[in-house]
């Protein structure tokens, strides 16, 4: 019988201690997984509504057969795995930021790993994101390299204002987002997790990026809250004529 709470792993690292937790739920004995990093809670398997959501609505709007995308965050793997769960997608990137989370799902130690680490669409690369598609210097990592993705998929802060670290702050600004635009191919699609309701600013800077952009909320049951709760998606589309990233 698996045990009311367990920490199935458990690693320091320079962002601050990270952890992989198991609970069982008393109301349906329901295990539930959870990510930790410091004192933020980064995912839960309770609510995996808006992740999924995530790549759903950014492959809606890509155009194409054969759609390349990268997902930035790997987590528990929910939003990775909507994205393999399309047939037109003919490969996917995903990086992460920390070994260990990549070291959970090929250890079989999340309930996702082994369908993620068994799919040969499925590349699971550590990396900071932030680094390699916040800059127009693709040479920053060996996998992707001078590639160009149809789609590139976020969730690693909490909000564009939320960050787990300040050295994130640039990508959300105008600099920072026209260089991820050079990595996507013409009408190519971004798309960003937000905890946050819709975040008028910030759509704002997304338009001197992007031709297209909107934000779009997704609500999901709250248990824990007995109620509603809201995430936001952004959605934005590259021009035909790509903005050039200032350097």
């Amino acid at each position: 019988m698996t045990k009311a709470f367990e920490e199935l792993a458990y690693s320091k690292t320079p962002m601050g201690e990270l952890s992989l937790r198991r609970r069982r739920r008393p109301a349906d004995a329901r295990e539930i997984y959870e990510v930790k990093l410091g004192d933020d809670f980064l995912m839960s398997s309770l609510f995996t509504v808006s992740e999924i959501a995530l790549a759903e609505l950014a492959l809606r709007e890509a155009p194409v057969t054969d759609v390349d995308v990268v997902v930035g965050g790997l987590g528990l793997g929910y939003t990775a795995r909507s994205v393999l769960g399309h047939a037109r997608v003919r490969t996917l990137f995903v990086v992460e930021r920390f070994q260990e989370v990549i070291d959970w799902h090929r250890k079989d130690l999340v309930p996702l790993g082994r369908e993620l680490t068994s799919d040969d669409r499925c590349h699971l690369g550590q990396g900071d994101f932030f680094a390699i598609f916040g800059s127009p210097v693709r040479e920053r990592d060996p996998d992707i390299g001078g590639r160009k993705f149809h789609a590139v998929l976020v969730d690693i802060d909490h909000s564009p204002r939320q960050l787990l670290s300040d050295q994130h702050r640039a990508f959300y600004e105008k600099q920072g987002l026209q260089a991820l635009a050079t990595h996507l191919h013409p009408g190519g699609i971004f798309a960003l997790w937000s905890n946050d309701p819709p975040d008028d600013d910030f759509l704002a800077v997304l338009r001197e990026a992007f031709d297209e952009c909107e934000a779009k909320v997704v609500t999901f049951d709250n248990p824990l809250q007995d109620g509603e709760a809201a995430s936001t998606i952004y959605i934005a589309r590259a021009g035909h004529e790509l903005p050039q990233a200032q350097q």
